[in-house]
């Protein structure tokens, strides 16, 4: 079948913000007891986030080039990730609640930004109406099947048992939702169809695959599609997933293959491998291997679904890159301009622009620096150069792919669209490094590339390109048919 993901994430520059711990504003009434905002976070903590917050620094967010944001769950919750959904139709009101999100939303509008946000489909909280009234009601309650029981009375607060319900990871806070229910699948369909009414421009889904109801993905997108065929639908799935992206459930997954590709090759020997996130194990990969790594995601899906991938390097649920490479500030550059010159929306987590650290859930959680000497500021301006690159050159954002040059620590590839040839080299090592790529085919004869940022003009000789690349850097070529 014909594929057809949104055009407009192709060229997207998306930006990850968990609500507690970005921008809070002084409009937004605060209870007592929040956490500190600049204490190492804690699992069951709040700090005080909110949507008014994200608002007041969308200029913060246009100067870096942001075209894209996706929340975490804002919804309302018992927890500071709200992963623990009570009421789906309304906003949580520590965020600022219903209002504060319709302003967010058509301010980022007005500036061209989308909003895509998390659907938490699969489980719901033990606040979740339906679940309290089974909790008061026992197996009386007409919502008895929105769940699969076990057992009464129901374990929900028992901590001398196990829940005698089925939970997610078997936790009795996080109900899964009987999917198989007719009553349910209608309810999360029009969960689903409220929002993107509402003016939303995509939904991430959380742990799509353990909702096994038969069609129901499939007719998440059907309707969601219906009432927006360009709303973003993204899965939240960790490996391969062809299953799920042939053109019938979802345009692209959370492309954590990618991130731990660019974990193996830019952090090299100060990746830290003792740590697994999402399970998987780490390896350390050179120029070779990596080369084999990233062609075997390029050969995975069709072309329509890289250009819609979700490429990120960090995220609420593993440490942040930059405590994975031990803080080398030089090794999350190279992983950035890598980022944002290959096929997919980059997406940046709050904060790794300017620095920010932090380990394992909840310490990849902190809060967001605000005052600026804590800031660092040369890493700033190279995510802003890295994303002007991306948005001054279409052969990035929709280009072809071609691996040039691989060895020990080096890595070159080139994007070709229409008129425009872009050459991208990577050294990873300790030392300078040569190298020569071959151009044929690619560039017609006497072609100049330019190389961006320096301005220095190189001329192919018998279309082979000869460079030296310094220790731990990445130059980007450029030739243009109307230059």
């Amino acid at each position: 079948m014909s594929i057809h993901t949104p055009d407009w994430v192709k060229d997207a520059i998306f930006y990850q913000i968990f609500p507690d711990r970005f921008a809070m504003s002084e409009h937004v009434p605060k209870p007592p007891h929040l956490e500190p905002w600049d204490d190492p976070p804690t699992i069951h903590g709040f700090k005080g986030g909110d949507l008014l917050g994200v608002l007041e620094h969308l200029d913060y967010l246009s100067d870096l080039g942001i075209t894209a944001i996706y929340f975490n769950p804002i919804f309302c919750s018992t927890a500071n990730h709200r992963y623990h959904t009570y009421d789906y139709l309304h906003v949580d009101p520590l965020l600022g609640g219903d209002e504060a999100f319709r302003r967010l939303l058509d301010a980022a509008h007005r500036r061209g930004m989308r909003i895509i946000l998390d659907g938490v489909f699969n489980h719901a909280s033990r606040g979740f109406y339906q679940f309290n009234h089974i909790l008061e009601n026992g197996p009386q309650s007409p919502y008895l099947d929105w769940f699969i029981i076990r057992g009464f009375p129901l374990h929900a607060y028992d901590s001398m048992h196990e829940p005698n319900y089925v939970a997610w990871w078997n936790m009795p806070a996080l109900p899964k939702l009987n999917t198989d229910n007719p009553e349910v699948r209608e309810f999360l369909m029009e969960v689903a169809e409220y929002w993107i009414r509402q003016g939303i421009d995509g939904w991430r889904l959380d742990v799509p695959l353990e909702i096994t109801t038969p069609g129901f993905w499939e007719e998440f997108r059907r309707r969601v599609k219906a009432l927006n065929p360009e709303a973003y639908i993204l899965g939240e799935i960790w490996d391969g997933a062809q299953a799920w992206l042939q053109g019938e459930r979802f345009d692209a997954i959370m492309n954590y293959s990618f991130n731990r590709a660019c974990y193996g090759f830019f952090g090299g020997q100060w990746l830290d491998v003792s740590q697994r996130p999402g399970g998987f194990s780490l390896e350390r990969l050179d120029g070779v291997q990596f080369s084999q790594r990233i062609d075997y995601l390029l050969g995975l899906y069709d072309w329509q679904i890289t250009s819609a991938q979700y490429n990120l390097l960090s995220s609420h649920d593993e440490p942040r890159f930059l405590t994975m490479v031990h803080g080398d500030t030089r090794r999350l550059r190279l992983a950035t301009l890598f980022q944002m010159t290959f096929p997919g929306a980059p997406s940046i987590y709050y904060g790794d622009e300017v620095g920010m650290e932090g380990g394992r859930d909840p310490d990849c959680r902190r809060g967001f620096p605000w005052d600026e000497s804590r800031w660092d500021h040369a890493l700033r301006s190279d995510f802003r150069r890295c994303i002007q690159l991306r948005k001054d050159h279409v052969a990035l954002r929709r280009g072809s792919y071609q691996a040039l040059a691989a060895d020990a620590s080096t890595y070159v590839f080139a994007r070709v669209h229409e008129g425009e040839v872009v050459v991208v080299a990577f050294n990873v090592g300790d030392a300078e490094a040569e190298v020569t790529v071959d151009l044929a085919g690619l560039l017609p004869a006497q072609a100049i590339l330019h190389e961006v940022w320096t301005h220095r003009s190189l001329t192919p000789t018998e279309g082979k390109l000869s460079l030296t690349l310094p220790a731990l850097d990445g130059r980007v070529f450029v030739w243009q048919a109307n230059r």
